[in-house]
């Protein structure tokens, strides 16, 4: 077992900006129930999302706990001093260094005399015991500033036996009380499975799970957003707003934006309801209405033709970087291209496409060569297509071009078509937290303090009550069982999945494997979101309603501005 490997340099807050230096003295606010005495108060037995039998099989000593709420309480419980480790898990997101400063800020102020380990490199640094010892001087830095380069990230996850075991040495070595794993839904599944695998062990060290991703999939009706969704499509919506301004100027260009969201198409719905582009793709409608690329690309086309009548050659189209998996026939092929690339190769005579079903081959032949190449890139850990090396917006531009040119030659359209590609994706995932992310997050870590505090584990941190001031808001901890189905994921490569008292923890058959996980929250065409955007998107496909919001505001005027996505769910928006 690797020692502290040395001391980390960390930030220097003299050599920060204006802006980096106020946001530093930036006094975080934190819900009433949170600021003086409290208790815990358990809610029903809990259920799972889905497969409930199967989940309790899987998870035998967590499943059913209820979820939980913290409420004022007469007399204050005197808090033992507590070690507790802290892991950043999976892609950054704003506001990760404020649920740290506060899980160490409710440590100081109501279990006096703890530690505070953080764990370097994510779930690497559990397993190899690699870790900080946080002080007050060392966090100072990092309040309200955006990245996770505190203790760092990584995608690793805790899930054969020999890692278990390295998890439970380390939790031994340091005798930790508590962990808290702030991740996505794989991330927080893993901390459950953590949680099972320690309770069985008859381990003290309790697991806490915070909610983060940018692409806001993971949420529910106790858990009303993922932190860091708020601050990333504040930070896209910005850029949209000057490419917006740059369309109209040079009256020529047709803008595709492709943004961050593999699974949901969240962003790219919440960034247009803050900006109004001419069009913009969801995935999740894409899906439902069976629609081919042909059918993309024709209703593309027929805006782009409409808009040229009127003069306007140039635009804005918004595309979710997951769309082409939402597209039937792609999914089709994709599914295929897993199957076949799990077990067979590519040759480079092209034999191996005749092994695809006719559809399949035909549609895998009529996509440009370069998407073809992207199609079979090597896979993510989980079997998946890696979407975020396909672009998207380029084929799109290919196929509209095409079109537009057929089209030209019957006479059908006589306007000018330049199309310019974009990716936001990486700028949106570190930047200065908002207001908003910057309270949601310290409320969510000086909950997951509170939970550990009062015995919980295998609980998701949860601060709902979202569209009132932060004082009001609630907390408490959400099951993370109630919160789990079982999905076929399919493995190409050779580490088995580790089992929890002799509980298989998936089932095999000729294609896959289960897994239990947290299921991803989609866009709901029925959600008040969509609803609000297909009311709208006609008049913005022809008129240019374009809105400019600007750099993310933390003084004055819509400082403390909350994204459009959860006032509509929350239902205090129309």
């Amino acid at each position: 077992m690797a020692a502290e490997n040395g001391p980390s340099l960390g930030r220097l807050a003299s050599v920060y900006s204006e802006v980096q230096t106020s946001r530093l003295h930036h006094a975080l606010r934190l819900p009433s129930v949170l600021c003086s005495q409290f208790s815990l108060v358990d809610g029903p037995p809990s259920s799972a999302t889905g497969n409930p039998d199967e989940i309790a099989k899987l998870f035998p000593n967590l499943f059913g706990q209820p979820s939980a709420t913290l409420v004022p309480a007469k007399e204050a419980v005197e808090g033992k001093a507590l070690k507790v480790g802290v892991v950043l898990s999976g892609g950054q997101a704003p506001g990760g260094h404020n649920v740290i400063c506060g899980i160490f800020d409710f440590l100081q102020e109501h279990a006096k005399g703890s530690t505070m380990y953080g764990f370097k490199g994510g779930p690497a640094g559990v397993m190899k015991c690699k870790y900080v010892e946080l002080n007050t001087d060392f966090v100072y830095p990092y309040r309200n500033q955006g990245g996770f380069d505190m203790i760092c990230s990584g995608r690793d996850k805790i899930e054969t036996p020999e890692q278990f075991k390295q998890a439970e040495d380390t939790a031994n070595k340091l005798e930790l009380d508590g962990l808290v794993v702030i991740g996505g839904d794989d991330s927080n599944t893993n901390a459950c499975l953590i949680a099972e695998y320690f309770r069985g062990k008859n381990l003290k060290t309790r697991v806490i799970g915070c909610p983060k991703t940018i692409d806001g999939d993971l949420k529910c009706h106790e858990v009303p957003t993922s932190f860091g969704f708020d601050t990333a499509c504040k930070i896209y919506s910005e850029m949209i707003g000057n490419v917006m301004t740059d369309a109209r100027s040079s009256g020529k260009y047709y803008h595709f934006v492709r943004l961050m969201g593999r699974a949901a198409s969240h962003i790219t719905l919440e960034c247009a309801l803050q900006t109004h582009p001419n069009i913009a793709l969801i995935g999740e409608e894409v899906a439902a209405k069976k629609q081919t690329l042909k059918n993309v690309t024709d209703y593309i086309t027929d805006i782009v033709c409409k808009r040229a009548e009127l003069g306007y050659n140039y635009g804005v189209i918004l595309i979710p970087e997951g769309l082409i998996d939402f597209v039937p026939e792609v999914q089709k092929l994709i599914a295929e291209l897993n199957e076949f690339l799990a077990h067979d190769i590519v040759d480079e005579a092209g034999v191996w496409k005749n092994k695809l079903e006719q559809e399949s081959k035909k549609l895998f032949e009529f996509l440009p060569p370069s998407i073809q190449e992207q199609l079979l890139l090597e896979r993510d850990p989980h079997g998946n297509v890696q979407v975020a090396k396909i672009e998207t917006e380029k084929m799109l531009i290919a196929m509209v071009e095409t079109e537009l040119e057929r089209r030209k030659t019957e006479g059908k359209y006589k306007g000018n078509f330049i199309g310019q590609s974009h990716f936001f994706g990486y700028e949106g995932r570190c930047g200065l937290p908002t207001n908003f992310d910057a309270s949601y997050c310290y409320a969510l870590g000086y909950g997951a303090g509170a939970l550990l505090q009062c015995g919980k584990t295998g609980l998701i941190s949860s601060v709902g009550n979202l569209a009132a001031p932060v004082s009001e808001w609630t907390a408490g901890g959400t099951a993370l069982t109630s919160l789990m189905d079982v999905e076929r994921r399919h493995v190409i490569f050779s580490s088995i999945f580790f089992s929890i008292s002799d509980f298989a923890l998936h089932k095999r058959n000729s294609t896959g494997k289960f897994k239990p996980v947290i299921k991803k929250a989609m866009v709901e065409l029925e959600g008040a979101p969509f609803k609000k955007f297909a009311s709208l998107r006609d008049e913005w496909a022809i008129k240019n309603r374009y809105i400019s919001p600007g750099p993310i505001q933390f003084i004055g005027s819509g400082a403390d501005a909350v994204n459009r996505t959860l006032l509509l769910e929350l239902g205090v928006q129309a």
